[in-house]
């Protein structure tokens, strides 16, 4: 039997794929759960206008977010904290700290969005490259310095 796939399932395909499997396992399981549908003549035509559709819509975010992964790309952000006098910070910079950091220099960029290269949190001063994840697979790598503040 051959169906769309709503979702991803695990060793079977990704979400719009269209696949064969058994009867039994599309009727008393996929179709059920919501994991997918039949794929009818009707259905299929209505997937391939879908995906015609959202490929349009893709190239443009690709584009928008290429575009933005340029700007950014090799920035760099001064944050200020308070610091001890063995330059241990008190608390510590997390990727919301970051986020804001980049919002005030006029980047408006989602915290989950910001990874911080081998760490959660920073807690000492000093330059880290975080990695700023703006599509699957469009990324852009700043640096992050963290300074005392005065």
């Amino acid at each position: 039997m051959e169906i769309i796939l709503k979702q991803d399932v695990p060793n079977l395909g990704h979400k719009d794929d269209l696949v064969t499997v058994k009867n039994g396992y599309a009727t008393n399981y996929l179709i059920p759960q919501g994991f997918a549908t039949m794929a009818t003549p009707s259905a299929k035509k209505m997937h391939a206008e879908n995906l015609r559709q959202r490929a349009h819509k893709e190239t443009k975010i690709r584009d928008e977010a290429s575009a933005m992964a340029a700007k950014l790309e090799g920035f760099q952000v001064t944050i200020a904290t308070k610091v001890s006098s063995t330059g241990k910070i008190f608390g510590s910079v997390n990727n919301i700290q970051v986020a804001e950091a980049l919002a005030a220099k006029g980047f408006e960029i989602d915290r989950r969005n910001i990874t911080i290269q081998g760490e959660e949190s920073l807690k000492e001063i000093g330059v880290y490259d975080v990695v700023v994840k703006f599509h699957r697979d469009i990324k852009a790598n700043i640096k992050i310095e963290i300074v005392g503040e005065e």
